[in-house]
């Protein structure tokens, strides 16, 4: 999409912008309809069904009932929520959790937390697609597992994991299974009962809703400590009144993605395989990450031999792109997802991430392609 400066923006898989049928949603509940969902009155129960009304609209895009929901303040919560509170619930049967290698830091740093609460992590493998194999969950698991975490699609290089055979092992050693969908929700279909998980994350503003709302759902049956203690809101699960313009928001995004689902698919992946296609005839030698298997439609990650992305990013005039091979704080270390993808290293920090979504145009995108070539071809002559 083309901003207001000029900008070309091509990096949804950081966040999105919230889509105008969102805002014009949410709008009422800044303004006029106010109210605490708690209250008794007029005011307070309109805002109550709108909470409803954006459980149900989730439900709708999950394929699960409307109890299964709990709103939260974004993915880093849901995840927390879910992995902290299922350890607290079920230490008695066992302290072992299995994530996997390739897991965004929101779920890495929980683990880091856990272990030192006393907890054993084993982490799983991927291949060089950056895909875990069902087998090596087979044989890390055991009696003790109460956990296991993989997520659904990995947000640097878009691998979608076989998350319904990971969860039937899990499940066959009765243990939880948690899958990060805060980068599938809206790209790919996310139906809990086909991935057959018990607890899942969800974003909103990797689905052009705000930033700070999020959703967990919650398998009806599981039990989980909660992190915020108060009044019983979200089903006794977190506390604190409820953010009803934002939750509103997240519902009507939902909607909106629920209904447009395949056609937003059809029109980002073939933007993203003629923007892949145009760079491999400019540069042959280009290594396209995760190319061999079932990826997300929107996500292009590429390595430039001995190039390093920040230098690339420098001097890119106003296309807006990730770093694919820098840590999240932006210092330009390696990235933990290419290093267990085996990528090598020379190509490694050369890596671009560049991801499409619902506002790209083809003639931006071909604009965005032939500034980047450019810039490439620039710092190759040298």
């Amino acid at each position: 999409m083309r901003l207001a400066n000029g900008h070309i923006y091509l990096d949804y898989n950081a966040t999105t912008p919230i889509d105008p049928r969102v805002v014009e949603a949410m709008t009422p509940y800044f303004q006029h309809e106010f109210g605490n969902p708690s209250s008794y009155h007029s005011m307070g129960q309109s805002a109550a069904a709108a909470v409803e009304l954006a459980r149900s609209q989730v439900a709708a895009l999950l394929r699960c009932h409307t109890h299964e929901i709990i709103f939260t303040s974004g993915g880093s919560e849901s995840n927390n929520l879910a992995l902290k509170g299922v350890a607290a619930r079920r230490a008695d049967k066992g302290q072992h959790i299995v994530v996997s290698r390739v897991e965004h830091p929101a779920i890495l740093k929980v683990m880091n937390y856990l272990q030192h609460k006393g907890y054993r992590i084993s982490y799983l493998p991927v291949n060089d697609q950056g895909v875990v194999s069902p087998s090596d969950l087979e044989e890390i698991i055991t009696s003790k597992t109460i956990l296991v975490s993989v997520m659904h699609a990995n947000n640097e290089v878009g691998s979608i994991q076989p998350i319904r055979e990971l969860a039937d092992i899990a499940h066959q050693n009765r243990a939880i299974f948690h899958t990060d969908a805060a980068q599938s929700a809206a790209k790919i279909p996310v139906e809990v009962d086909e991935l057959d998980c018990d607890l899942l994350s969800l974003a909103g503003h990797k689905i052009y809703a705000p930033k700070g709302v999020g959703v967990l759902y919650r398998k009806a049956g599981i039990e989980l400590e909660p992190l915020i203690h108060g009044a019983g809101h979200e089903g006794g699960l977190r506390a604190g009144t409820e953010n009803v313009a934002q939750i509103v928001g997240l519902g009507m995004a939902a909607e909106i993605a629920n209904q447009h689902l395949e056609e937003e698919y059809r029109s980002v992946s073939h933007l993203r395989d003629r923007l892949q296609a145009s760079l491999k005839q400019a540069f042959p030698q280009l290594r396209v990450n995760a190319a061999s298997t079932a990826r997300l439609p929107n996500t292009l990650s590429v390595s430039f031999h001995e190039l390093n992305a920040l230098d690339i990013l420098s001097d890119l005039n106003h296309v807006m792109i990730s770093a694919g091979a820098a840590c999240h704080s932006g210092d330009g270390e390696g990235s933990g997802v290419l290093e267990a993808m085996k990528v090598p290293v020379d190509y490694q920090l050369g890596t671009l991430r560049i991801s499409l979504g619902r506002f790209c145009e083809e003639a931006h995108v071909q604009q965005a392609s032939s500034i980047l070539i450019d810039r490439i071809k620039h710092l190759l002559e040298g």
